[in-house]
C-alpha cells in the first residue's frame, strides 16, 4: 500500500484534490466533527481540562470556537486530546483498507503531529491567495480569527512545499485537478 499525503494551506483544496484520486480518503477533519459528535470520553477529557467551554454534550462547535479564541493555549490542549482519537481512528482506516493499491491522507497536521511515514508521498497543494480566500469564505462557520489561531500551529507552507514530492496547482476545477492527479499517479504506480 502506498500512502499519499495531502499539505497545503488552509482552504487551499486539499480535501477536493484528495477526493479526486479515486482511492480511500482518510479525512481527518470529518473524523473530528464526528468525535465533537459521538465521543463522550473525547467530551469528558476536554470537559476536565476547559470546564468553562465545554458543558454540553455533543460539543457544540461555538463554545469550541469560543475556547479557541480566549486563549492561544487552548487549540493546543484540544488538539492535543482530539488528535489521539484521530491517529486510533486512522490506524483503523489503515487496517481495513491495507489491501487498497493507494490510500489518501487529508489531515491537516499530517506533519506537525508527526503523523507521516518516511515513505509517504507528500503532494503539496498550492492555490492563489484569491482563491483560497473565496473558498474559505464560502465555508458555513469562516471565522477570519479561528484560522489565523490554527495556522499558528502549522508547519510555515514554504517548509511543507519544501517537503513535498509533488506539487499541485490548483485552480478549483476538477479537469485540471484530475490531469494532475494522472500525471502523478502515472510516476508512482
Amino acid at each position: 500500500m502506498r500512502r499519499i499525503g495531502i499539505l497545503g494551506d488552509i482552504g487551499s483544496g486539499k480535501t477536493f484534490v484528495a477526493n479526486n484520486f479515486g482511492y480511500p480518503v482518510f479525512n481527518a477533519d470529518n473524523v473530528v466533527a464526528k468525535i465533537y459528535k459521538s465521543d463522550k470520553k473525547v467530551f469528558d477529557q476536554l470537559k476536565k481540562i476547559l470546564p468553562k467551554f465545554f458543558k454540553t454534550f455533543p460539543l457544540d462547535k461555538k463554545f469550541i470556537v469560543q475556547a479557541i479564541l480566549e486563549n492561544d493555549s487552548n487549540l493546543k490542549k484540544i488538539v492535543k486530546i482530539v488528535h489521539k482519537e484521530v491517529r486510533k481512528k486512522m490506524n483503523f482506516f489503515l487496517k481495513k483498507n491495507k489491501k487498497s493499491e493507494i490510500i489518501v491522507l487529508d489531515i491537516p497536521l499530517l506533519l506537525e503531529n508527526k503523523i507521516n511515514k518516511k515513505n509517504d508521498i507528500l503532494i503539496f497543494v498550492k492555490s492563489k491567495k484569491k482563491d483560497i480566500l473565496k473558498s474559505l469564505k464560502k465555508r458555513k462557520n469562516y471565522n477570519p480569527l479561528i484560522i489565523k489561531r490554527f495556522k499558528s500551529i502549522q508547519m510555515p507552507n514554504k517548509r511543507k512545499k519544501e517537503k513535498a514530492k509533488f506539487v499541485i496547482e490548483n485552480d478549483f476545477t476538477k479537469k485540471t485537478i484530475k490531469k494532475n492527479i494522472k500525471h502523478i499517479l502515472d510516476k508512482i504506480l
